[in-house]
């Protein structure tokens, strides 16, 4: 299969490499470009959480210092493994969604007295700060990236117009949001729509099919290997 993936690099390049491993033809075209977003961090944290490994890769090594010696709390394994790479020794990684780490945090909860620390992207899926309020764990949530939302290259919009491309993959609503305004900006709407759409959750499919796709796909878990499995299928 050509399978198109629009992740942001460096995931994108890695799940690329994943596809060409199984045998697949890959069209690489972030549509996003994850951007730092200056922020102060000093403060007197309990624990720290991540729910993208973005979050970690824009920091520099002198603000993720001090935190180092604090246990994290990640989602997903890719997350897991950017926070030992960027020097965490204690990394708490919860199998699942938002709703799997939150109630993982709310586990090992000791009855801390500072609040944890939640570095997030600008715009998020799911409120874990206020969830883990609703549990009387303090969260404090500082915004450290974003993502900037890019249309359709012209090497995609070519792929789209000749059918070229056989599925998609899409890891984030936002991601498949963006899939969806970038077909629409371009007037592709129904041949961006028409190959296999395959998706990392039922959450992130809905704005694919609310646009009117047909052949849309979720995950049996919310991981990429269970992602790549739905291409044998």
């Amino acid at each position: 299969m050509r399978v198109l993936v629009t992740r942001p690099r460096p995931d994108g390049e890695r799940t690329a490499a994943a596809l060409r491993a199984r045998g697949h033809d890959v069209l690489l075209t972030p549509l996003m470009q994850v951007r730092p977003v200056p922020a102060v961090l000093a403060g007197n944290w309990s624990a720290v959480i991540v729910s993208s490994s973005n979050a970690l890769r824009v920091l520099p090594a002198e603000q993720l210092a001090p935190l180092l010696r604090l246990p994290l709390y990640a989602i997903g394994e890719r997350s897991a493994e950017a926070a030992r790479a960027a020097g965490f020794h204690e990394v708490r990684r919860s199998l699942g969604d938002a709703n799997a780490l939150v109630h993982l945090v709310a586990e090992r909860y000791a009855n801390e007295r500072a609040p944890h620390l939640y570095l997030a992207g600008e715009h998020r899926a799911a409120d874990i700060e206020g969830a883990l309020a609703r549990k009387d764990i303090k969260v404090a949530t500082i915004v450290v990236y974003r993502n900037m939302t890019t249309g359709f290259p012209p090497e995609l919009i070519g792929a789209v117009e000749r059918g070229m491309i056989d599925a998609a993959l899409h890891f984030s609503r936002r991601s498949a949001e963006n899939f969806v305004a970038g077909a629409k900006s371009a007037g592709l709407v129904a041949q961006a729509l028409a190959p296999r759409h395959l998706c990392l959750s039922e959450q992130v499919a809905e704005p694919l099919r609310a646009a009117g796709a047909r052949n849309v796909a979720s995950a049996r878990r919310p991981d990429e290997t269970a992602l790549l499995e739905l291409l044998q299928t």
